[in-house]
């Protein structure tokens, strides 16, 4: 088990200590429920209250807070205390000891090439031609098709299905159950109301430093790519479909979706159940809130769209205001028209 002084975790942050310099911590914990041997930080002034009575033994804060009264804890004054409490959490994550060396039930093909410095877990099968870069973590139970290739220091959790010639750059993460590489959803309409499958030869290719989380669908392309830029991250539950693209640095919250062929800028962020449909672009810096459905291109950077048809958000908190009153100004009209029966009738 590492242990860590408020010292030396105050010189990794460039902070300054309030209280004993020599207290030790081994573990994180949230502010509310610290004990004794754990860090934890304050950013939000809700949580205020909690910093007065936790037990943890230190508590990250923002250098501007002031204390309404004595706290017991050690603190440490950094610039912004959610950013700092985010770095220690991976310093705490890259202390634990890695897992090296392959299982005796993995199953890895005479030509796949695997980096000594690189574990698989039980039940790992890695096809054909496979390259699997140095410092990379294959968890139990995952596969990887033949001619795929993994960068170095890439984690793949248990279940993962990668399938054939698919690309995967360094410090990627793909969670537990996620599918890269499945057939797009290419069908051709033929007589008497059946389809007939068109085959998906593309591929798809992660950039580097994404996040995949659990559960998620990422379609080959029918042809060419499909295509993750570096940093972008997705949620657990998501679809993206063949040929789409998105953009670097790009969020996307769980339960949305993507159909074929969309081009998604870079630094987009979408909210949950967010659906989009194929062929459009999407613009750099796009927001989209919770549940809209964008049913067109979004042409100018830095856009804030809502709803369903998705428009500006702002004008849609306008038009809220009128759909809450419906029912209201339905009744007004009616009643409108009524005196103007009644006057015309008279």
């Amino acid at each position: 088990m590492m242990k860590f002084t408020a010292k030396t975790i105050a010189e990794y942050l460039k902070g300054e200590i309030e209280g004993n310099p020599d207290v030790e911590v081994t573990t994180v914990a949230k502010i509310e429920e610290g004990f004794e041997g754990a860090i934890s930080f304050l950013a939000n002034p809700n949580y205020e209250k909690y910093v007065y009575y936790t037990e943890s033994s230190i508590v990250l804060v923002n250098r501007d807070f002031v204390p309404a009264k004595k706290v017991k804890a050690t603190l440490i004054r950094v610039d912004n205390s959610y950013e700092s409490f985010a770095s220690l959490l991976t310093l705490y994550e890259e202390s634990k000891p890695k897992k090296k060396g392959i299982h005796p039930t993995a199953i890895i093909e005479g030509s796949a090439t695997v980096d000594e410095v690189t574990y698989i877990g039980a039940m790992v099968y890695v096809g054909e031609n496979v390259s699997i870069g140095e410092g990379c973590i294959i968890h139990p139970h995952a596969s990887i098709g033949d001619n795929t290739t993994i960068g170095k220091n890439s984690i793949i959790y248990s279940g993962v299905r990668i399938y054939h010639d698919c690309k995967v750059g360094d410090d990627c993460i793909i969670h537990a159950g996620s599918v890269i590489g499945s057939d797009g959803f290419g069908f051709a309409p033929v007589d008497g109301n059946n389809y007939k499958k068109i085959p998906q030869v593309g591929n798809v290719i992660l950039e580097e430093n994404v996040e995949i989380g659990a559960n998620v669908v990422i379609d080959r392309a029918t042809m060419g790519s499909t295509i993750i830029r570096k940093g972008v991250k997705l949620d657990n539950l998501i679809q993206i479909a063949h040929n789409v693209e998105v953009g670097e640095n790009t969020v996307i919250a769980a339960q949305s979706g993507i159909a074929g062929s969309t081009r998604i800028g870079k630094n987009c962020m979408f909210g949950g159940q967010v659906g989009i449909i194929g062929h459009v672009k999407i613009a750099d810096g796009t927001k989209a809130a919770a549940q809209s459905g964008i049913s067109g291109s979004v042409k100018d950077p830095d856009t804030f769209v809502y709803g369903s048809p998705a428009f500006d958000f702002k004008n849609y908190q306008k038009s809220y205001i009128i759909f809450r009153k419906l029912p209201e100004l339905k009744e007004r009209l009616e009643e409108i028209e009524r005196k103007v029966d009644s006057i015309n009738e008279g």
